[in-house]
């Protein structure tokens, strides 16, 4: 059974009901108490040997010494600006064994700190409820350009009846970097179109049987650049980590294939993003759909407002109405049972990789 949830796939409440709750689980949440996605968790009916403790967003809103007689040992994390918080809870209370943050990215947490901390404090996180939505916008930001909008709503508006050449996604080569949970939600929507799909992932054996995906490449430079020069759509679906932050840029523009679309749900500071607008200036790429940004929310001041080729949204495309619900309930429902029963959680992240 994988260690990781997919909510299409995966099967629910497959944690072993029958098996004796060993443990309970006092839980904190580092949340704010009037976000109504939370409600699962903050209001809702907890699995038994299950309690709520605590709620709030700072450490000065938690009584750090009533809590020190309780001895939580679950840490639930969705407020934004929890990096620092997060790890002062950690420090005054040492019975906490598990962490989880209710996004699939933990950018907005991680630190030396937490990654020290993880030595001995499991983390995990929301990854699998996100992913669906995310592929379908990427496959409408390659029918976008394959179809061409931009020149279909023009012609809407001018009233202008003109009949032009539109391009297949059949039989288009479909890049996607970052073969995790969303690069493969991808994959299977480009297979069912006919596409072909090349990944890179950090380890390609993973994916060599996979039935959704042609070719795998390493995560160096130079597989890359391949993956750049074969692909009429480019998807980047990483996480943002140290490791990843500018890992595209220039060059990498320069060898895309021509008239390459390039389409970013991870996070825009893996992207050099002055390089990119000037590959949608001069040509080198024909277009970009674009949901994450270095810097959110985007600046009016940047030239992607006005660029014709480029189909913008404001991080916002997996945010149904009850996609983060959705993601408490994981935690409530799939994870917190497991935790109960002493077995193996879904979703474990390295603080120091990023994912």
């Amino acid at each position: 059974m994988s260690q990781y949830w997919n909510r299409e796939e995966s099967i629910q409440g497959n944690f072993s009901k029958d098996k004796t709750i060993s443990r309970a689980a006092k839980v904190i949440s580092l949340s704010s108490a009037d976000d109504p996605a939370n409600c699962p968790l903050h209001k809702g009916v907890l699995p038994e040997g299950s309690s709520l403790l605590a709620i709030g967003t700072t450490v000065d809103e938690f009584d750090i010494t009533a809590l020190k007689v309780h001895k939580p040992n679950v840490l639930f994390v969705s407020h934004p600006m929890s990096r620092k918080p997060l790890v002062e809870l950690l420090g005054s209370l040492p019975s906490i064994e598990w962490v989880h943050a209710r996004s699939a990215g933990i950018d907005f947490v991680t630190s030396d700190a937490l990654t020290e901390f993880n030595k001995k404090v499991i983390i995990t996180n929301a990854k699998g409820t996100f992913s669906s939505t995310l592929a379908e916008y990427a496959m409408m930001a390659c029918a976008y350009f394959a179809k061409d909008l931009p020149r279909l709503l023009k012609q809407k508006s001018d009233s202008n009846w003109e009949k032009y050449s539109v391009k297949e996604l059949r039989g288009a080569t479909l890049g996607i970097i970052g073969y995790g949970d969303i690069g493969r939600a991808t994959a299977k929507l480009a297979n069912a179109y006919g596409m072909k799909v090349v990944a890179l992932r950090k380890n390609p054996e993973a994916s060599s049987k996979d039935p959704f995906c042609d070719v795998v490449y390493g995560s160096d430079k130079d597989s890359m650049n391949k993956l750049f020069s074969e692909s009429d759509y480019v998807l980047c679906s990483l996480p943002l980590t140290p490791q990843t932050k500018g890992m595209i840029t220039k060059e990498q523009f320069d060898i895309a294939k021509e008239d390459a679309c390039f389409i970013n749900v991870g996070r825009g500071p893996i992207v050099d993003e002055d390089a990119m607008i000037e590959a949608l200036k001069t040509g080198k790429l024909k277009g970009a759909g674009l949901d994450v940004f270095a810097v959110e929310p985007l600046p009016h001041s940047s030239e992607l407002w006005k660029l014709d080729n480029v189909l913008l949204s404001p991080h916002n495309m997996d945010q149904t109405e009850t996609f983060m619900q959705e993601a408490t309930e994981f935690f409530v429902n799939e994870n917190l049972p497991r935790f109960l029963r002493g077995k193996d959680l879904l979703n474990p992240v390295d603080a120091a990789s990023g994912y």
